[in-house]
C-alpha cells in the first residue's frame, strides 16, 4: 500500500510526496521512495523518522505502528489519516482521544465504492427494519491469503451500520456443529483467504420468499490507496475532530 501511495501521490499535481516512512528495520531505508515503489525517482528518501514540514500524514501500516504515528501527529499537531485495519479497542480510544488535538480521518476502507455500498447496506437494513417475516444478515469478505486479521475491517463495519439500525446484538463468526435455529438477533461474518484476493464483500438481506445481496469487489488495491490521498486532501483543511470516509465523500 505504502508504494501506490507513492505512485498515485506522484501522479496526483494537487499533491506532493515530501516524506516516506518504514520502520527503522527495514532494509531499504535510505533508498529514493520513487524507486522502491517501482516508479521515477522523486529526491524523497525512504526514512523512520520525519524532518519536513508536511501538511498531511497517512497510516497505511501494520496496528503496531499507529500509536507512535498518531502520538507524533499529535505533538506536532499534524493531520492524519489512518488506514490500518486490525486495531485493537485500546488503538481505537487512543486514536478518538488523538482527534481531540488533531484533524483525524479514521475508516476501515477507503474506497469510494465500498463507501457508496456501506450506504446502500443502510438504506436496506432501514427499509427492513419493520419486515413482518424479519431479515437474517450476512457478511462474506475474501481477502489475499497473507491477510492477518478476520474478518476484516470492512466487513465488521458493514456489521456495525446494519446493527444500529436492525438493533442486532449477537454477532456469529461462522458455523459449525448444530448451532440451531437461527436467531433473528444476529449478524453473520464469514472470512475466506484466498490467493491474492484484494478484497470482495458480500452482504446478503435474506427474507421469506426472496433475498437482496449487495457485492462489493476491488481488482487491485489502488482504490485503497486513491481513498487515502482523498482523505489527505480533505483532512489537511480541517479543524481537530475525528472524521470518516462519510465526511470525505460528501456521503
Amino acid at each position: 500500500m505504502g508504494r501506490r501511495l507513492v505512485v498515485l501521490a506522484m501522479a496526483d499535481h494537487q499533491l506532493e510526496l515530501v516524506a516516506a516512512l518504514e520502520s527503522a528495520e527495514h532494509p531499504q531505508l535510505g533508498q529514493d521512495a520513487g524507486l522502491v515503489a517501482g516508479a521515477a525517482e522523486t529526491g524523497v528518501m525512504l526514512s523512520s523518522t520525519v524532518k519536513e514540514s508536511v501538511d498531511a500524514m497517512i497510516d497505511f501500516s501494520v496496528p503496531a505502528a499507529v500509536e507512535s504515528i498518531a502520538e507524533k501527529c499529535v505533538s506536532a499537531e499534524l493531520p492524519l489519516v489512518v488506514a490500518t485495519t486490525g486495531l485493537d479497542e485500546r488503538q481505537k480510544t487512543m486514536l478518538s482521544e488523538a482527534a481531540a488535538t488533531i484533524p483525524l480521518v479514521w475508516a476501515p476502507n477507503m474506497s469510494l465504492a465500498v463507501n457508496l455500498t456501506m450506504k446502500l447496506a443502510e438504506l436496506c437494513a432501514r427499509a427492513l427494519r419493520d419486515h413482518p417475516g424479519g431479515a437474517d444478515v450476512e457478511i462474506i469478505e475474501r481477502h489475499h491469503r497473507y491477510k492477518e486479521d478476520a474478518p476484516s475491517g470492512t466487513a465488521l463495519r458493514f456489521g456495525e451500520i446494519i446493527a444500529d439500525v436492525l438493533g442486532q446484538t449477537q454477532h456469529v463468526h461462522g458455523r459449525k456443529g448444530r448451532p440451531g435455529i437461527r436467531s433473528q438477533s444476529e449478524i453473520a461474518y464469514h472470512a475466506l483467504r484466498v490467493g491474492d484476493n484484494t478484497g470482495e464483500h458480500s452482504i446478503v438481506f435474506g427474507l421469506l420468499g426472496e433475498s437482496i445481496e449487495l457485492q462489493v469487489t476491488s481488482t487491485n488495491r489502488d482504490c485503497y490507496a486513491q481513498g487515502a490521498l482523498t482523505a489527505a486532501k480533505f483532512v489537511a483543511g480541517q479543524q481537530p475532530g475525528l472524521y470518516g470516509m462519510n465526511d470525505v465523500l460528501g456521503l
